[in-house]
């Protein structure tokens, strides 16, 4: 699983778990009756895209950064946004991520990197279905 499979797993657990359980379901019941299991699939598919469209990010993380026994800014780090998540926020972990989405710049220049990862996450998340903070995105 991709590190930013894992990010939209934690923000959106509800809408991963319908689409990991999803193909699942069918399969295990494709042949008894696969006219009666492909409705309901199709039905929840958009459910969980409505779910993701209506998901305040900032609102969660604000809440989670709330909790959190440390003091987390999740809107300007991108360290920070990874360990509210529970992830591994090393640099080589970042380091994967910024292969992942693509990064052309220099990854030993970790402050340029970290500030490109924060706001690529950020875009991808909008993307997604998530509402984030107009500032915090392209």
């Amino acid at each position: 699983m991709s590190i930013l499979s894992t990010i939209f797993g934690k923000l959106f657990p509800s809408s991963h778990a319908a689409n990991a359980q999803a193909p699942a379901a069918p399969a295990a019941s494709a042949a008894p009756v696969s006219a009666n299991t492909a409705p309901p699939a199709s039905t929840q598919a958009p459910s969980a895209s409505q779910a993701m469209t209506e998901l305040d990010v900032g609102q969660l993380l604000d809440g989670m950064a709330a909790k959190s026994n440390e003091q987390l800014n999740w809107k300007t780090s991108i360290v920070d946004l990874l360990k509210l998540l529970q992830l591994d926020s090393s640099l080589a972990s970042r380091k994967d991520l910024a292969k992942e989405l693509h990064y052309t710049g220099d990854t030993n220049d970790s402050a340029s990197m970290n500030m490109w990862l924060h706001r690529q996450v950020m875009n991808k998340v909008a993307a997604n279905g998530g509402k984030v903070p107009a500032e915090l995105k392209d």
